[in-house]
């Protein structure tokens, strides 16, 4: 995801003089592309991300459109107060585009998990949030947020994501994308953790249960129509999310739930335990908080099993 991240920025700063990009002092190997076309929009300012939120504020009301360019934990919380002053009650189009979301690093231990980035760039108005799903989606995203006025907060995947069957690159900001079709219910996605769902939906098919999967790549601060008419279509619902249970797209959900009267059973699947002195990779840390392809079929079960309202 971060080639294909860096590739469709080249191509849209091939046309567009005013695409910035600056690192922290990371991305080597990925950046050169863009460090090499375009040495004057780029920006390395060494490890000093709130030096770089500043300096993308600056440029943003200069009249570019800048990219914050770090491994997640730290575009998010390193220099969250300096974006939140800057860009967000500015309304400048900064983005900030965090690299390698959950366990995506997880042999670098707790420091470097990703999982409150979701919850902490949708508690801001205004702050457009988005996860990808796979490389294609990530172009996709990317050109489509190109006419986004405000700050943007881009999650991607660390690298070795592969595309997701069924989707083909479409996304579209407020909608989610139906990728597997079922009618019992729905498991609905944000980030490349939807690989998990589509196992434990296929998982769930060998047992005779139909299911449903669904990404919503984009996490908007309100409920959209094209989330409430999915979600009215099923009386269970589980989220999946490689992130903290609480703020992201199980809340999104939950409150669309709440707010418009539905009548869904939800069962939201994220990161409910502390920080660990584990660490090992993407997988092993999935199935450690039962975010595996298996718990998630298990959660499934339960969900379906669940008593019914009068």
């Amino acid at each position: 995801m971060r080639t294909a991240f860096i590739e469709t920025l080249v191509d849209l700063a091939s046309v567009d003089e005013r695409i910035f990009l600056l690192t922290g002092d990371l991305g080597w190997t990925v950046v050169e592309a863009f460090a090499t076309k375009f040495p004057d929009r780029f920006l390395n300012v060494g490890v000093a991300e709130q030096n770089m939120a500043g300096i993308a504020t600056g440029l943003a009301q200069a009249g570019f459109v800048p990219f914050i360019y770090s491994i997640v934990t730290f575009a998010s919380m390193r220099c969250y107060e300096q974006v939140r002053n800057g860009a967000i009650l500015h309304e400048l189009p900064v983005r900030i585009v965090g690299i390698g979301g959950g366990y995506a690093y997880g042999h670098a231990g707790p420091t470097h998990y990703g999982l409150e980035d979701l919850s902490i760039a949708r508690t801001q108005p205004g702050m457009t949030v988005i996860a990808p799903a796979d490389p294609a989606q990530t172009r996709s995203a990317l050109r489509t947020i190109m006419s986004v006025s405000g700050p943007v907060y881009l999650r991607i995947g660390k690298g070795g994501n592969p595309e997701v069957p069924g989707l083909n690159g479409r996304f579209a900001l407020s909608r989610p994308e139906v990728v597997r079709e079922g009618s019992q219910a729905l498991f609905l996605a944000c980030g490349n953790i939807v690989h998990d769902a589509l196992r434990a939906a296929h998982l769930l098919s060998e047992k005779g249960i139909s299911v449903t999967v669904a990404i919503m790549a984009h996490l908007p601060f309100t409920a959209s129509f094209e989330l409430i008419e999915l979600l009215s279509r099923f009386p269970f619902v589980l989220t999946v999310e490689e992130a903290y249970a609480v703020g992201g797209l199980g809340s999104l959900v939950a409150e669309t739930i709440a707010q418009s009267h539905l009548q869904c059973h939800l069962c939201i699947r994220g990161v409910t335990k502390n920080f660990s002195c584990e660490s090992g990779s993407e997988s092993y840390m999935r199935a450690q908080h039962s975010l595996n392809a298996e718990a998630l079929a298990e959660s499934a079960i339960k969900l379906l099993m669940s008593p019914k309202d009068d």
